[in-house]
């Protein structure tokens, strides 16, 4: 029932409760049939049945209520990691949070993008996929890094790689809180792998506030919009300096008018580039 719970709203698991008490509660009053020596299986059967709705009645709805305690707690606990992870001293907040922390705020943060969400929180620090994300018939991946005294190498984007292709999965993101290696870029590249750095995951959780935050009058109608594809949460990074790149359209030469990736140091005399 926990379990469940922590994936269910706090007031579903209430409506469950409550539904679960007088269903169990009309079963467990309901008068037993009159004896039959011919139906001893049946009447054996029943009374199983009975003492389990008698004791069910009380029990199942108790730990629907302690699932809705534990789901709202959990989402409270979310809500403050991305307050947290939105201010003034963002980075700070984010070095601070212990991995556990760190995946939940992960996880919240792909939640605010239409994903749904399991974190598994099972593997350690250190211990494979931690978030499983849900969107439209796909699965995809989640590998977080809570690293930022050093840059994240291409054996976990390998990693990540070999365990999409045996789990199935649509794609896989590598989240961290620091930078990603070169070479961890260019193996990205082209693979259903998406790199979010620190500065891209502060972006994303950053536009999920704001969207939350966002009120509107109440005699308005407006549209829900799509989930974002993976290639919009992540852009690559640049094969040359590590920055983020920005999608772009070629003006002139042989791929005019069709989209690459340009980095967004270009100003800066940076000329690196990616097929989009």
């Amino acid at each position: 029932m926990l379990a469940v719970g922590r994936l269910l709203p706090w007031w579903a698991c209430l409506a469950l409760a409550t539904i679960a008490y007088f269903a169990l509660h009309a079963y467990a009053i309901r008068p037993l049939p009159p004896p039959d020596p011919k139906q001893k299986a049946g009447l054996m059967q029943g009374a199983v049945l009975r003492g389990l709705a008698t004791g069910g009645q009380y029990i199942v709805p108790i730990g629907l209520v302690v699932a809705a305690f534990v789901s709202f707690t959990g989402r409270r606990r979310r809500q403050d990691l991305l307050r947290s992870a939105t201010g003034s001293s963002a980075a700070q907040a984010i070095a601070r949070m212990t991995w556990q922390e760190f995946e939940l705020l992960i996880g919240e943060g792909f939640r605010g993008q239409g994903y749904q969400v399991e974190e598994r929180m099972r593997g350690g620090a250190d211990g494979g996929v931690d978030v499983v994300l849900r969107k439209g018939g796909d699965t995809f991946l989640v590998q977080a890094k809570h690293w930022k005294a050093f840059k994240v190498g291409v054996e976990v984007v390998r990693g990540l790689y070999g365990v999409m292709a045996a789990e199935g999965a649509a794609g896989g993101f590598v989240v961290t809180s620091g930078r990603f290696t070169n070479e961890a870029a260019a193996f990205a590249n082209g693979r259903n792998v998406w790199l979010v750095d620190g500065p891209r995951l502060e972006a994303l959780l950053t536009q999920v506030r704001a969207s939350r935050s966002t009120l509107v009058e109440p005699s308005m109608t407006a549209a829900v919009a799509p989930a974002p594809s993976p290639a919009a949460i992540a852009s690559p990074s640049c094969p040359l300096c590590s920055r983020a790149m920005v999608l772009r359209e070629a003006r002139r030469g042989a791929n005019a008018g069709k989209s690459f990736w340009g980095c967004s140091g270009f100003s800066a005399g940076c000329r690196g580039t990616r097929n989009a």
